[in-house]
């Protein structure tokens, strides 16, 4: 199978609005079950079965059983980027109109996770802060610091872990509605994670869009010394 068929596979794979539902809820990182997913298109549960299916030949999704149930995911970070790509590209073709979906897209550009790391303006407003701070070092490119090593590691964050592991330690991805960087690879995930767990951001339902608690406002405040009117992520939540 060559290039353009590869790409042709994947297209197929997206060509029905119910699988693009999918996948788009299986944006914000998590295992969906296959009756989650048949809620979030529409669909009956067989139906969506076949869409899995579908999704699965075309290398876009993984899935596990776990007892009676079928866990879905995306196949890694990568097939997130190329739905952001793709939504980024319909958002220039196509502005939302109804209340429901400005309010949504207001949402998703203040704070959400790209996959398994944070974007939105919070993301892009943690990534410059740890390069204010001497976390991070872009001479000779994108590093953890000796320092930033040590603030990691008082999150609970071993980045001599992290660099253990197959998947890349830290890059920058470019945010597709700050068009800046937020920061990505496993450090930005663990990252992530680490806000997640600590509440200082919280999911808004099964969405990708977070919502930055009052905790977490002082957290990143005292870590980065970003203030939230900064960036005006914190309008998000209750919004």
């Amino acid at each position: 199978m060559d290039e353009a068929e590869l790409v042709a596979a994947v297209g197929r794979g997206l060509a029905e609005r119910s699988r693009a539902a999918m996948c788009l809820a299986l944006m914000n990182g998590e295992p969906w079950t296959v009756s989650a997913l048949a809620h979030e298109a529409g669909v009956g549960r067989p139906t969506a079965s076949e869409h899995v299916a579908r999704l699965e030949q075309a290398g876009l999704v993984t899935t596990t059983t776990e007892g009676r149930h079928k866990y879905v995911r995306l196949t890694g970070p990568q097939i997130a980027e190329v739905l952001e790509s793709l939504c980024a590209l319909a958002d220039r073709r196509t502005r939302p109109q109804s209340l429901s979906a400005v309010r949504r897209t207001r949402h998703l550009a203040a704070a959400r996770t790209c996959y398994d790391h944070l974007a939105g303006r919070l993301g892009v407003a943690v990534f410059d802060g740890l390069l204010d701070a001497g976390v991070l070092r872009r001479r000779a490119g994108l590093a953890v610091t000796r320092a930033g090593r040590a603030w990691f590691g008082d999150l609970g964050i071993s980045v001599d872990d992290l660099e253990q592991q197959r998947r890349v330690l830290l890059r920058d991805c470019v945010d597709l509605t700050e068009r800046r960087p937020h920061l990505a690879g496993s450090l930005g995930a663990s990252l992530c994670s680490t806000f997640l767990s600590r509440g200082w951001v919280r999911r808004a339902g099964s969405d990708r869009a977070l919502g930055v608690t009052p905790e977490g406002e002082r957290a990143v405040g005292d870590l980065l010394g970003i203030a939230p009117a900064a960036s005006s992520w914190h309008d998000h939540v209750g919004s």
